[in-house]
């Protein structure tokens, strides 16, 4: 696989995404208020180009609240309030780098240095958390981590949550020798306690890329 535009193109002609999801999705935006943008589905993916990924955080779907989400898992336009489960990531970050608390919760910045920021779902109604589950797009992401598994060269995968820890099972068999997989709790005030807290994925993230030769990245 050369590209992201070339992943999208091979599933969108695949039973599963021409005569499921896509339907779905058409009359969800259609019939109610869906995030993100319609524009924004595959923002992600046009962030972060596929021969750039050096780290995939992956998320569960997006923010179903207004004005939140952009395409990005956890992340947040400029100048609104940072969510809690980022806050708790930002917080981690800090303990690991003593770097403080940025004031915008804008990931792009990350996604710009390689962290392909995947949510498991990539849309989902206002007010209704996970409602786009099961209608296809975890079958499309499977395809994204497994094309991202096959590149011949190392990678870190932080994968926390249940949702999210579920795709290691994606990451080819053969390939993991290469790949750093990190596992924990999800951010989520509901779960940081059970892992996420402590965990330093960040700092084993950047430790496994200089030892590699690939360019760390600045999370702060």
């Amino acid at each position: 696989m050369r590209s992201w535009k070339e992943l999208i193109e091979i599933e969108s002609q695949k039973p599963y995404y021409r005569e499921k999801l896509k339907p779905f999705v058409e009359a969800e935006y259609a019939a109610c208020k869906v995030f993100p943008e319609r524009r924004n589905i595959y923002r992600a993916l046009e962030l972060t180009p596929l021969q750039e990924v050096s780290v995939l955080i992956c998320g569960q779907d997006p923010y179903h609240e207004e004005h939140q989400a952009m395409g990005l898992a956890f992340s947040v336009p400029d100048g609104v309030q940072i969510p809690p489960s980022l806050m708790n990531i930002y917080k981690e970050i800090d303990r690991e780098y003593a770097c403080g608390i940025p004031a915008s919760g804008n990931l792009e910045r990350w996604a710009k240095q390689g962290v392909l920021l995947l949510n498991t779902v990539l849309t989902v109604r206002e007010h209704e958390a996970n409602s786009h589950a099961g209608h296809g797009w975890e079958q499309f992401t499977d395809a994204v981590i497994r094309t991202l598994s096959e590149q011949d060269r190392p990678m870190v995968f932080l994968l926390w949550g249940n949702p999210a820890q579920r795709k290691a099972e994606k990451i080819l068999k053969g390939t993991s020798a290469k790949h750093l997989i990190l596992k924990t709790s999800h951010p989520s005030p509901l779960s940081v306690y059970r892992g996420f807290d402590g965990c330093d994925h960040f700092m084993k993230a950047n430790a496994f890329l200089q030892a590699n030769g690939i360019k760390p990245i600045d999370w702060r």
